[in-house]
């Protein structure tokens, strides 16, 4: 503030600023007191405080009295109001939230009016002129303060955030892990889900439109960018993979061009590595179904991901598809094996089993029943057909 702002507004000359501010420098420890006392009366947050905090913002209301004082007594030139936050170490910011420091100046600013309220009519009102504009910096000093402490607290959860995404999808979760994962919020959800898809231009904003659509829906949120790729683990009440599918349709369009692979439902951040590499795989195989729909299940793209070389989507064919068929008995694998071998006629087929057609039809409909797949359909049947050769093979 100039010197002729501080004349315009009616300020009294240096020698009588510096006699009044002597004058009220003689009460701070009194208006201190005064202060600090109206704020233990009034606010419940001040006596949960331990003595060393306590002691902080004491230092801290005193430190913002005198600041006025020399403030005034200096004609609002050259002192910063925001200096008597230096007073207070750093961590006083994570302990004292921001509508508490607002009751502190709140309440100390009062204080300092009515003391001002027992001197001379003619002095009275440029002090509360300096109040009120002493007031507004100290406002924009402590929403400066937390903002930096904002800023500093996303920076390092991002690198947390990161650093669990990382864990998660080289397999190296553990209870560690689970335990960095819980400071960010992570509420060990019942049902857990890794989905990857392209990166963005931009992943901040993609990722926290991401967080606004999860907490739509009730889900936990890990995200991190990692290279071309954006990878998410979700968390929540997920009942079937079908339905988070469908959640994840929500936020698709954050990712970036391509396929948004949905790993399976896993029961803790532990097993999450399991739905990680099924997503990965998923992804490097979803080129070759380019009809797929987006996003789309790993699940889904087993045969592409067997043909691809994932061991795991092999044997998941032949222990999830192959032999329940077997252990259902019936000649359901022998009936599916001459289906295809017969082109897909459901006649042929009867002929080559010596059965009738209707029992044909009832073997399909079972087939579907104990695997989930149907061989009418042109998706089911080549996941079956795949199954039958990889079943054969691994038996």
């Amino acid at each position: 503030m100039s010197s002729p702002e501080a004349d315009q507004a009616g300020w009294p000359p240096p020698e009588a600023r510096a006699a009044v501010s002597r004058r009220l420098a003689a009460a701070a420890a009194e208006m201190t007191t005064a202060a600090l006392a109206r704020i233990a009366e009034e606010h419940q947050w001040f006596g949960e405080l331990d003595a060393e905090n306590r002691s902080w913002i004491t230092l801290v209301a005193r430190s913002g009295i005198d600041g006025f004082l020399e403030w005034f007594a200096a004609g609002g030139q050259s002192i910063s109001p925001g200096t008597i936050f230096d007073a207070a170490p750093r961590a006083l910011a994570r302990r004292i939230t921001l509508n508490q420091t607002v009751d502190l100046v709140r309440t100390t600013i009062d204080t300092v009016e009515h003391q001002i309220a027992g001197l001379p009519d003619d002095e009275q009102a440029p002090l509360r002129i300096g109040i009120l504009r002493y007031s507004r910096e100290i406002a924009f000093a402590a929403a400066q303060v937390y903002a930096r402490a904002a800023e500093a607290r996303g920076a390092w959860d991002a690198r947390l955030e990161a650093l669990v995404v990382d864990a998660v999808i080289r397999g190296d979760a553990d209870e560690s892990v689970v335990s960095r994962a819980s400071t960010l919020g992570w509420a060990s959800p019942q049902g857990i889900s890794v989905v990857i898809g392209a990166a963005p231009a931009d992943p901040g904003r993609a990722v926290e439109a991401i967080r606004v659509a999860a907490a739509r829906h009730s889900l936990d949120l890990l995200a991190a960018p990692q290279g071309d790729r954006l990878v998410l683990v979700i968390g929540g009440q997920l009942s079937s993979t079908p339905e988070l599918v469908r959640l994840v349709g929500d936020f698709a369009g954050q990712f970036g061009a391509g396929q948004v692979v949905v790993g399976p439902i896993v029961s803790d951040l532990v097993e999450a590595a399991r739905s990680a590499r099924a997503a990965l795989s998923g992804m490097r195989a979803a080129k070759a179904w380019p009809d797929a729909p987006r996003p789309v299940a790993s699940e889904d793209l087993l045969p592409e991901r067997a043909l691809a070389g994932d061991g795991h989507a092999r044997r998941a064919l032949a222990t999830d598809l192959y032999r329940p068929l077997l252990a259902a008995g019936g000649e359901l694998a022998e009936t599916l094996a001459a289906f295809f071998d017969s082109g897909g006629s459901i006649e042929a087929t009867a002929r080559a089993r010596y059965v009738h057609p209707n029992t044909v039809r009832y073997r399909l409909r079972r087939i579907q029943e104990v695997t989930g797949y149907s061989a009418l359909d042109s998706r089911g049947g080549y996941a079956l057909r795949l199954a039958l050769t990889l079943g054969r093979l691994l038996d």
